[in-house]
């Protein structure tokens, strides 16, 4: 019997890096963004919350899908088990942006 898997995704959301574990991570419909569908997010019986897993909790409460540009994503990990989802600071460039070619501006 084979577990779903559980990947780690991690982006940038304005100036922040998210990290965030769904079951299901795809390039999805819309082009140049990729589908995070089913995040996981640790079910607390105890006491001890994490503030910033529960921040997350509560910005995607209700939210089926969303869809990350692919110049966000930092990396996309599959792990044996869900960590700890959090927010941190995006200190410096993280993201080397995609080579694009130059603009031709010679007039025929």
């Amino acid at each position: 019997m084979s577990k779903a898997p559980v990947y780690r995704v991690v982006f940038i959301n304005n100036g922040k890096t998210y990290e965030i574990y769904a079951s299901n991570v795809s390039q999805g419909a819309l082009y140049g963004f990729v589908e995070i569908r089913g995040m996981l997010f640790d079910e607390r019986t105890s006491l001890v919350v994490d503030p910033g897993e529960e921040k997350l909790k509560a910005e995607f409460e209700g939210v089926m899908a969303t869809h990350v540009p692919v110049h966000a994503i930092i990396r996309i990990d599959q792990v044996e088990k869900r960590g700890v989802a959090k927010i941190g600071d995006a200190k410096g460039n993280v993201v080397t942006p995609f080579p694009l070619p130059k603009p031709d501006n010679s007039k025929s």
